[in-house]
């Protein structure tokens, strides 16, 4: 049986395929394991299982870091996805990409789809368009996802970050003008496997955009953490211009998912209940 590669498998994605695809003949590989611009040490890893999927969870995500670490940045979100789509070309195995919404500017009215201009405004969203526009030019199958504010009860994220922070404060202040959609990496590794089990065609190969349903801005985002979790903490919002960072964000970003549903049936929860579900799980494993 043909193996399935994950690389990044460590990451909260990762961990989340792990955990929803336990049927599959997946290989989990860790940065460590695996690293993603080392092309000598992909090839072995392509010749050891012959996989027929490559699902790359590997990026470098610190956004602001990236600002000052623009080489290393490049080298993970740009270099990094040619190097696997030349070694699926060669193998004849199909790329799953995940990119992120920051290639958007976030200046544009209305859901954002797979047509819409992306125009990243820092580093670490460039990179990552570069990383897409390099899969497209060197091979066609490839299923690239953009997706957005990922969270889940694995690795770091926004959600547990709240959380902690609670512990320690008895009040706390986030941003409430930039607008987007919060993404259970739970799910987005459920749409991942349902994917794989389609026997992708090749009207199917190219662009999607994935997220959860509905609207938030990040002070919805964690007001909705604290109320789902009973935590007792007093909440204010602030400014983007209020909490300057080295990166700019994009101040509006939620996606259509429209041609992800449709092309491959798909019914995508709200948010706030996959938050809850999030929330659950990370009670179970605290006790």
């Amino acid at each position: 049986m043909s193996k399935i590669i994950v690389l990044g498998g460590q990451g909260q994605l990762g961990q989340c395929l792990q955990s929803v695809c336990e049927d599959k003949a997946m290989v989990f590989l860790s940065s460590k394991e695996a690293d993603i611009s080392n092309e000598a040490q992909l090839e072995q890893w392509f010749i050891q299982y012959n996989p027929s999927h490559i699902i790359n969870c590997a990026a470098y995500t610190a956004v602001d870091k990236a600002e000052d670490e623009k080489e290393e940045a490049s080298k993970i979100n740009t270099i990094a996805p040619g190097i696997l789509a030349r070694l699926c070309k060669r193998f004849d195995a199909i790329l799953i990409h995940i990119s992120t919404d920051f290639v958007f500017e976030g200046n544009q009215t209305g859901l954002l789809d797979e047509t819409s201009i992306a125009n990243p405004t820092g580093v670490y969203g460039q990179t990552k368009l570069d990383g897409e526009t390099t899969i497209q030019q060197i091979w066609n199958k490839h299923i690239i996802i953009r997706t957005s504010w990922l969270y889940s009860e694995y690795a770091n994220n926004f959600v547990k970050t709240m959380l902690r922070l609670a512990q320690d404060r008895d009040e706390l202040q986030v941003v409430a003008d930039q607008v987007g959609t919060p993404t259970y990496a739970r799910d987005l590794a459920e749409v991942l496997c349902k994917i794989i089990d389609n026997n992708i065609t090749e009207d199917e190969y190219g662009l999607y955009h994935y997220s959860n349903e509905g609207v938030a801005s990040w002070y919805d985002f964690a007001y909705a953490v604290f109320e789902l979790s009973n935590t007792n903490i007093r909440l204010f919002p602030i400014k983007t211009a209020d909490f300057p960072t080295k990166a700019k964000r994009p101040a509006y970003s939620v996606m259509d998912k429209s041609k992800i549903k449709k092309q491959f049936n798909l019914v995508i929860p709200n948010w706030r209940d996959s938050l809850k579900n999030c929330l659950q799980r990370l009670k179970e494993i605290q006790n």
